[in-house]
């Protein structure tokens, strides 16, 4: 058995991984629920320390080894718990940012293309490359109506300013293990463009199933057997 910490995308609500969560305590393992700090200061370190936290409060203390899980802008702060003396064992990345050190988060759109590739991916899929960001169309597109309408309806909050003007810290990606988990139908980050950006600044092959950006709540089971699948 493992513990799994998951680290949620801009949102930064633990609810995100809900569906995730249950599938994976299901199945015997422990998991940590990370709900990140909204206070427009938080940069990328309170965003780390808040994760790391939440590691060492669980009770009972969470058994080893320690897999850190990663959505969309998670990716910029969740490797940086490694340099705050939890043992990570494993990291994987789903439909995430890869950040390069010294890049903000606010750089890496325009660094990586990714404008430019979404909306060629949007013309590709017949649909409006100049349509204005919508997340019923961008997010939700594939999540059950049920869920959809449960994630609108709740207060609704976007990423503290400070954590996309932070430069990232590390030197280099973290000397640990690192899977990368992509959505073969997400049009926000969409596969080919990922699959550029992952080999160019990780070196590795991105894992491909089916869904859009928010994998963990339009096919929860198929995302947790992604996680458990360590072969």
């Amino acid at each position: 058995m493992a513990t799994y910490v998951l680290v949620p995308g801009a949102d930064g609500k633990a609810w995100y991984w809900h569906l995730v969560a249950r599938e994976l305590r299901d199945r015997g393992h422990t998991v940590v629920d990370v709900d990140l700090p909204d206070d427009e200061a938080a940069d990328l370190d309170a965003f780390a320390d808040a994760i790391a936290a939440a590691v060492r409060d669980a009770a009972p203390p969470p058994p080893a080894p320690v897999v850190l899980v990663a959505q969309s802008l998670g990716g910029f702060s969740a490797p940086l718990v490694v340099d705050r003396q939890i043992p990570v064992d494993r990291i994987v990345l789903v439909n995430a940012m890869v950040p390069r050190p010294g890049e903000t988060a606010g750089a890496w759109w325009g660094n990586t293309g990714q404008p430019a590739a979404r909306a060629a991916y949007a013309t590709a899929t017949g649909r409006d490359p100049d349509a204005e960001f919508d997340p019923r169309t961008d997010f939700f597109h594939d999540v059950p109506p049920e869920v959809t309408e449960e994630a609108l309806a709740a207060p609704q909050s976007g990423p503290p300013p400070a954590l996309f003007v932070q430069p990232w810290p590390r030197a280099g990606w973290p000397d640990v293990p690192t899977r990368f988990v992509q959505g073969r139908d997400d049009r926000f980050f969409p596969l080919e463009f990922q699959r550029e950006v992952v080999r160019d600044r990780l070196g590795i092959d991105v894992e491909v199933m089916p869904g859009g950006h928010l994998l963990a709540l339009s096919r929860p089971r198929e995302l947790t057997a992604q996680l458990l699948d360590e072969a």
